[in-house]
């Protein structure tokens, strides 16, 4: 498989989005079902995969951490974070710097990681301003437990912002992590 950089990163031209092996897309595979294609996908030479706290939530992390365990060496895993679950649902967007620290000790325990590839921020929120976004990431990146920051749809100004603080590796919109 060709690999390409993504910031400091290089991934495998073809990534896998693991949000419907858990949720968002109809019934999801069986479990097992689900861990296999996770691992063919490995095989066949993926080694760039795509998380959530949101998908399931929480199930998707539980569910690619475990596929991707055996192979931690050879993958990058990135996940997001930056929204409020209540009881089980998204109420809303939630980047505040407590959240975000919070989310990513959380993310790592599920993924059964000791840091996370690329950590990005999920959905602007616009109550907290980028900096401290960037700089609860900076202090993660730091920490020892998150090597790259990303954003989700944000926009130019705010993606320079965020750079300003802690160089942004990944840029994710609507369509394309490219």
């Amino acid at each position: 498989m060709t690999l390409r950089p993504l910031g400091a990163l290089n991934v495998s031209a073809l990534g896998l989005g693991c949000m419907p092996l858990s949720s968002g897309y109809g019934q999801p595979p069986d479990r097992k079902v689900a861990i296999a294609l996770i691992r063919e996908a490995v095989d066949r030479g993926v080694t760039f995969f795509d998380t959530a706290e949101v998908y399931g939530p929480f199930v998707n992390e539980a569910l690619v951490g475990e596929a991707l365990a055996p192979v931690r060496e050879r993958v990058v895993i990135a996940t997001k974070f930056g929204f409020r679950i209540e009881d089980g649902k998204q109420t809303g967007v939630d980047s505040r710097p407590s959240h975000i620290r919070d989310v990513a000790e959380a993310s790592l325990r599920r993924l059964r990681i000791d840091a996370i590839d690329l950590f990005y921020q999920h959905r602007v929120d616009p109550d907290v301003p980028i900096e401290d976004v960037a700089g609860a990431v900076r202090d993660l990146v730091q920490a020892g437990k998150v090597r790259h920051f990303g954003l989700s749809e944000a926009g130019v100004g705010t993606i320079r912002r965020a750079h300003a603080v802690l160089p942004v590796a990944a840029l994710q919109s609507e369509y394309s992590l490219w």
